[in-house]
């Protein structure tokens, strides 16, 4: 699958995911909701692992245009995923992840905890969600209005008219 394509790379962090001991509901859901949304998936399992999930964010950044974590977002020791997606973005989107943060709060004060970060990877949109199968499905859902605005823009190239030319400078 090219990165030029509607695919989909749905990343799940989890201890107990990745050795079998629990079902990944939170992956499953959100591949569901993104096949849905007209997205060809593909999903994969990790333990919370910084180097694992860097690696992995690497690999699928390069394959597609989204990509999407579940999981590694709180504040324990092992959750990882921000700090692992950190080290292998370019820049962040925060008002992704405040609108997630923000519309998370209006259900529960615990959504002010998250750490999860969005970001740009060359052409790709990298998404940490919550690993709660609820909380990532509308966490999720905040940022589908959006989203293919934002990976269009991604693609490129999108002219801002005047944006940066000399008409722009000389006022």
């Amino acid at each position: 699958m090219s990165a030029g394509s509607r695919t989909a790379f749905v990343l799940t962090v989890s201890d107990r995911g990745s050795t079998g001991e629990r079902a990944d509901t939170s992956g499953a859901g959100i591949a569901a909701r993104l096949a849905a949304l007209g997205f060809a998936v593909e999903r994969e399992i990790v333990p919370d692992e910084r180097r694992r999930i860097e690696s992995m964010l690497v690999a699928a950044a390069a394959r597609h245009p989204l990509v999407v974590t579940t999981g590694g977002t709180g504040l324990t020791p092992r959750d990882v995923t921000p700090q692992a997606t950190l080290a292998v973005i370019d820049y962040q989107v925060p008002g992704f992840a405040e609108a997630m943060r923000a519309d998370g709060r209006m259900k529960t004060p615990m959504a002010i905890l998250s750490r999860a970060v969005v970001g740009v990877r060359r052409q790709t949109l990298i998404v940490n969600l919550p690993g709660s199968p609820r909380a990532a499905l509308e966490s999720l859902a905040v940022l589908e209005p959006i989203l293919d605005h934002a990976l269009e823009t991604l693609r490129g190239p999108l002219e801002h008219a005047g944006w940066g030319s000399d008409a722009e400078t000389t006022r």
